[in-house]
């Protein structure tokens, strides 16, 4: 019981849990979805594409991950890609045509796997609309 209270006061000094959120960005620059703790540079997640582009620059924040090939799946589509690794995070390019980004798109989980390690992309249900306007506004 006792260390139930001193995890709780930690959280309460840190001013509560993180609430966590997806948010769509769409001014003049390129078209931004990030899954991301409002108000702070915390991230998990962030997808960005040029408007048309057809190609989104994923990237995935913390964990172990490491650059060179990945595997990225979502539902029962795969794909390998080159993934770079650095600044605490892995990042590599999904066109929007491919099935991949099309099961992401249609089901809001994408995991990434870079040799033992994974790492899992989830959009909870109430944000697929921001989801499915960045992929069509992205779409080539």
């Amino acid at each position: 019981m006792h260390l139930v209270t001193l995890a709780l006061a930690a959280v309460s000094l840190q001013g509560g849990p993180i609430a966590w959120t997806w948010t769509l960005y769409e001014g003049d620059g390129p078209l931004v979805l990030a899954h991301e703790a409002p108000d702070t540079p915390q991230l998990k997640s962030t997808f960005e594409c040029a408007r048309g582009s057809g190609v989104a620059q994923v990237a995935v924040y913390g964990g172990d991950l490491a650059g060179g090939f990945a595997t990225v799946t979502s539902g029962s589509a795969s794909a390998a890609t080159q993934a770079d690794e650095g600044r605490g995070k892995l990042s590599f390019a999904l066109r929007t045509d491919h099935p991949v980004f099309a099961q992401f798109v249609a089901g809001g989980g994408l995991t990434v796997r870079s040799g033992a390690r994974s790492q899992t992309v989830s959009v909870d249900r109430m944000h697929w609309p921001q989801l499915r306007r960045f992929a069509e506004l992205c779409g080539g």
